[in-house]
């Protein structure tokens, strides 16, 4: 198991120094110049070089990437260009509230996933073609218009939510979940579709193994067949999918929060990609590349956990 972990740690490190190199390299190659957009049209040329010099734009390329990752080991990330904030201040102000949204989209997309799963898979008949229509809709459905229709309905019209802002959970536990309850239905529901028929479709194939009649006639209850054997081989592949719906929840959250103005790192990304401001996106880039890294190891020790070929493969 440790040989597996180191492996996964090791791999996720290069990804880490690949996305940090492409990034950086993306961002300052198509940032032209930075200085005198940073002053304006107006500054004479001796002021943009003066602020060039002060951010060290007048560098080599690589000796400014250098600079910028032995800070980033450090966790300094550098200074906002345009609020003179720390960039790890700026992100770690807002990554709390993106973090609640995303987990609560995952939470709630696991636990209906199973439930819905499971229903189509055993019972079948009009239960599996209910679960596959309402999986077709929510796949059809873009994210923004299933967050208009849940403010007309539920924060307009019956007035049971604010249609926006956020609540922080230590000013009001209650006023944090109801802040938060729309924005997370909301992101969830095409990432609910999509590993609701990933576990639908793996069981039913372990439904069809030999190793589950033996069960049967051993005298196993259906209950105990199904949660504790066909369940569990079902949910490596459900598991690898719902870490690919965690990255596009991330993606997806930019926009939520935009529409429920909710101060997360979504709203510091579009404004940061406006401005130019490259420390501040730079930051904001490899928080989200930590992310990933961290959510695919805890999903490669939770199938190495549930299958343990995965750990030898």
């Amino acid at each position: 198991m440790l040989t597996f972990i180191a492996r996964r740690l090791a791999s996720g490190v290069i990804l880490l120094i690949t996305i940090s190199v492409v990034a950086f390299l993306l961002l300052y190659a198509g940032g032209g110049d930075i200085a005198r957009r940073l002053l304006g049209e107006d500054a004479s040329p001796a002021t943009v070089a003066q602020k060039a010099h002060e951010l060290g734009l007048d560098q080599p390329l690589i000796v400014q990437f250098g600079t910028w990752l032995s800070g980033a080991v450090r966790g300094d990330f550098g200074t906002s260009w345009f609020t003179s904030q720390p960039v790890s201040d700026a992100i770690l102000s807002r990554l709390s509230v993106t973090l609640s949204l995303v987990f609560g989209a995952t939470l709630l997309i696991a636990v209906v996933s199973v439930v819905l799963g499971v229903l189509a898979a055993t019972r079948g008949g009009i239960v599996d073609t209910i679960v596959q229509v309402l999986s077709l809709i929510g796949t059809a459905i873009p994210g923004f218009l299933i967050a208009l229709g849940l403010v007309l309905v539920f924060a307009i019209n019956l007035g049971w939510f604010k249609p926006t802002g956020y609540v922080q959970f230590a000013d009001s536990p209650a006023g944090w979940l109801g802040s938060i309850t729309l924005p997370v239905i909301a992101l969830s529901l095409g990432g609910i579709a999509g590993v609701t028929q990933q576990i639908r479709g793996s069981m039913l194939d372990s439904l069809r193994q030999d190793y589950v009649r033996t069960l049967r006639s051993r005298g196993i209850s259906p209950r105990s067949v199904i949660l504790k054997h066909v369940l569990r081989n079902a949910a490596g592949p459900a598991l690898a999918v719902l870490g690919v719906h965690f990255v596009g929840l991330l993606g997806g959250a930019v926009i939520i929060e935009q529409m429920f103005a909710i101060p997360g790192m979504g709203q510091v990304a579009v404004t940061a990609t406006s401005q130019g401001d490259i420390p501040l996106v730079m930051g904001l880039v490899l928080a989200t590349a930590v992310l990933v890294v961290l959510l695919n190891l805890v999903v490669d020790l939770a199938q190495g956990w549930l299958n343990p070929k995965v750990r030898l493969s």
